[in-house]
């Protein structure tokens, strides 16, 4: 019996780490003058493996005209996670949704993830073809991370934009990550 409520503290206690982790901040769309949206942002992800499956949602529009097509290479100027900031990144997909930031309690129990970029239309459970309105509580269907399928969040922002699926090296080492959902077509720039 010991064992296992050791065994079942250890897990809980690494669930609580990663989904701590994974904050972002918020520094291209807020909502109005919220000063407590930031407070409680976690930026270090160097634990935390965003590599993804490459599966999206049925619904998901491929973008017509894309700025990065597949294949391009870019420079990515989101810091979602450390030794993002800075890297190559090689467009594996390119979408057209609108884009949200979400705040959200895992369903795994633990800290508000606060802040989290991004989650899109397709992925929030009932969304319908509309843009949500700031505050409004959803349900996620995005499988990002342990905790994430099934929770409840609340919209703090939103981008109509096209969404980028990438493959990139970290500039701190490691690991190539690959099919990291999202960034956004700001957080990404020519290589010059």
């Amino acid at each position: 019996m010991r064992v296992k409520n050791l065994m079942i503290g250890i897990v809980s206690s690494i669930a609580i780490f990663t989904l701590t982790a994974c904050g972002a901040d918020n520094k291209e769309i807020s909502p109005a003058e919220d000063t407590t949206a930031s407070k409680n942002v976690h930026t270090d992800h160097s634990d935390m493996n965003h590599s993804g499956s490459g599966e999206v949602p049925e619904d998901l529009k491929k973008a017509e005209n894309p700025t990065y097509k597949i294949g391009s290479q870019a420079i990515i100027e989101a810091d979602h996670m450390k030794g993002m900031k800075g890297a190559k990144a090689t467009i594996v997909g390119a979408y057209n949704t609108t884009a949200y930031v979400v705040s959200y309690t895992p369903v795994t129990g633990g800290e508000t993830v606060k802040n989290h970029k991004w989650v899109i239309q397709e992925e929030i459970k009932e969304a319908g073809n509309k843009p949500l309105k700031l505050g409004t509580k959803v349900t996620l269907e995005a499988d990002h991370m342990e905790g994430m399928k099934g929770a409840t969040a609340e919209i703090e922002s939103a981008e109509k934009t096209t969404v980028y699926m990438i493959d990139y090296m970290p500039t701190t080492g490691g690991d190539e990550v690959k099919n990291h959902k999202w960034v956004t077509e700001s957080e990404l720039s020519p290589i010059k």
